[in-house]
């Protein structure tokens, strides 16, 4: 690609697996990629619990989990946020099996199934996202988990606009096949 575009790309990459394997040398320099992260999977977490107090008690939990288990994370090219992504997940998972057992059910409706059907559907999204080519993955990640434009995700990744968008219409077209194939 004209401009050395992809040595960008390359470099943020291994930037960003240096911290991690600094921060796996040294627990202390794990307070980086909390500073970098924090304001992301805080995000992620509050407009699905909303909840403010949960919410802070949940991004707390996925750093305190991320940190205990960092020795285990292995680079794959993948970036770090979509790791803390998967624990936010599933600690929200967890939060909401938790309500809905804690909460007396209503009358109406069985206790927290459309919350339970939710988190289910987002947790097989994940997995489905996980299996996309890494190109598409790395898109679809940025552009709705961390909610970065087009033109960010394009400066980041080192690409044309177009090739960003083309790169995230083939992983939602993959994404939708995967999951109508999964439903049927």
């Amino acid at each position: 690609m004209p401009n050395g575009k992809p040595q960008l790309c390359a470099r943020v990459d291994d930037d960003e697996r240096l911290r991690i394997e600094a921060a796996q040398l040294d627990r202390g320099r794990f307070a980086e990629l909390y500073e970098e992260y924090f304001a992301r999977v805080y995000a992620f977490i509050v407009r699905r619990v909303r909840d403010r107090d949960d919410a802070q008690d949940l991004t707390s939990e996925v750093f305190h989990h991320a940190l205990r288990n960092l020795s285990r994370f292995e680079w794959r090219g993948v970036p770090f946020s979509a790791w803390l992504y998967k624990i936010a997940a599933n600690a929200i998972a967890d939060h909401m099996r938790k309500a809905t057992r804690e909460t007396p059910a209503p009358d109406l409706d069985p206790p927290g199934a459309g919350a339970l059907d939710e988190v289910e559907s987002r947790a097989r999204l994940f997995r489905l996202v996980d299996q996309l080519p890494a190109d598409q993955r790395r898109v679809i990640i940025l552009r709705f988990a961390e909610q970065i434009s087009i033109a960010d995700v394009a400066r980041q990744l080192g690409k044309s606009e177009g090739a960003i968008k083309q790169l995230q219409f083939r992983g939602l077209k993959n994404l939708r096949i995967r999951m109508g194939s999964i439903n049927a």
